[in-house]
C-alpha cells in the first residue's frame, strides 16, 4: 500500500506512452497528438506517441492489456477497438482488462468517395450501383468501416467489393487518387480534403453542419458511431488513473483544444463522460447495442 502511494505521489517520473492503435495520419492519430502535446503540461512529463497498427487495431490494444498496469503506458481507443474489434479472435476481454480513464469526444462518420464517382449523393450512389453491379470498391481499414459496408449493402440491396487497408491515412491517399471508390472516415482525415475539393462527401453535426446525413442523402438508418477514449491496463492504480483524467479534462476545457477539435469534426464529450465512471457506462451501451447486431450478422474479420 505504501509502495501504490509512493507512486501516485510521485507519478509520473518518466515519459508516457500513448498507444494509437493505427498507423500515422488517420484521425486516431491526428487526435492522439492533440491531446498528447496538451496533457505534457499538466502532467510535466511528454507523452510519447507510439503507432502501432494491424488487425483492426487489436494488436495495439493487446499490447496495453499485457502491459504493466503502471500508468506508463495507455491507448486512445474507440468504437473499433473497444467495442467492434470482437470480429476478430482477440487474446484479452474488452469489458474486464482495461481501466477506463475518460471519453474524449463523440466523432461524426462521413462516407466519402473519390472525386470523379459519377454521383454526388446517395441516392444518385446506389442508382449507379444498380445499373453498374460489382463495379465499387469499399475500404475496409477497421471494424467500423467493414459493419458499415455490410450495412450499405443490407440498406441499399447493392454488393460492394472490400479492399482491405491497414489504417485511414494510407486509404484516404488512395482514396484521392482514384485508387479506391468508396471510404467511410472520421472527419479529422475527411474534412481537410473536402474542403480542398480533393474527395466527394455524401452526417451532419455541430462541427459539420454543412455535410447532410444519410437520412437527407437517400439511405435512411446508415448510422455508424465514432468517438475516441482513453484505457490503461486493468488494476492500473486508481490515483494514477484520477492524474490521467485529471490531465485529460483539464485538456478538453482548453478552448484552443476545443476549436482544434471543431475544425476536425469531432464533438468534445460531455463533462459527465470524461470521467472513468463515464466511459465505462458508455463503452458498455455501446457494446449492449451494437455486440447484438455484429453477431445477428455473422459478420467476421477479412485480412488486413
Amino acid at each position: 500500500m505504501l509502495a501504490g502511494l509512493a507512486q501516485a505521489q510521485t507519478y509520473p517520473l518518466r515519459p508516457i506512452t500513448l498507444v494509437v492503435p493505427f498507423p500515422p495520419g488517420g484521425s486516431t492519430d491526428t487526435a492522439a497528438r492533440i491531446m498528447a502535446e496538451r496533457m505534457r503540461a499538466s502532467l510535466r512529463q511528454s507523452v510519447v506517441i507510439e503507432n502501432v497498427g494491424g488487425a483492426g487495431g487489436s494488436i495495439a490494444v493487446g499490447r496495453v492489456a499485457r502491459a504493466a498496469p503502471d500508468g506508463y503506458t495507455f491507448d486512445i481507443g474507440q468504437w473499433d477497438t473497444h467495442v467492434g474489434s470482437i470480429i476478430y479472435k482477440l487474446d484479452y476481454d474488452l469489458e474486464k482488462d482495461f481501466e477506463p480513464i475518460a471519453l474524449i469526444s463523440h466523432n461524426p462518420q462521413l462516407l466519402v468517395a473519390k472525386n470523379d464517382l459519377p454521383a454526388n449523393s446517395l441516392a444518385e450512389l446506389v442508382t449507379w450501383m444498380k445499373a453498374n453491379p460489382g463495379k465499387i470498391n469499399f475500404v475496409n481499414q477497421n471494424a467500423a468501416a467493414n459493419v458499415t459496408g455490410v450495412m450499405f449493402e443490407s440498406l441499399t440491396g447493392q454488393k460492394v467489393q472490400f479492399i482491405p487497408y491497414r489504417g485511414a491515412g494510407p486509404a484516404m491517399t488512395d482514396l484521392i487518387s482514384g485508387t479506391v471508390d468508396l471510404l467511410v472516415v472520421q472527419g479529422a482525415v475527411a474534412l481537410p480534403q473536402i474542403r480542398a475539393g480533393k474527395i466527394l462527401s455524401a452526417a451532419r453535426s455541430a462541427s459539420m453542419p454543412d455535410i447532410p446525413t444519410a437520412d437527407e442523402t437517400g439511405v435512411p438508418g446508415l448510422y455508424m458511431s465514432g468517438w475516441f477514449g482513453f484505457w490503461a491496463p486493468k488494476a492500473t492504480p486508481k490515483d494514477v488513473i484520477a492524474r490521467l483524467n485529471a490531465a485529460t479534462v483539464e485538456a478538453l476545457a482548453d478552448p484552443a483544444i476545443q476549436k482544434r477539435f471543431t475544425e476536425l469534426g469531432l464533438d468534445v464529450a460531455p463533462r459527465a463522460q470524461q470521467t472513468p465512471e463515464g466511459l465505462a457506462a458508455f463503452q458498455k451501451a455501446e457494446i449492449d447495442k451494437w455486440w447484438p447486431i455484429i453477431k445477428a450478422a455473422g459478420i467476421g474479420a477479412q485480412a488486413q
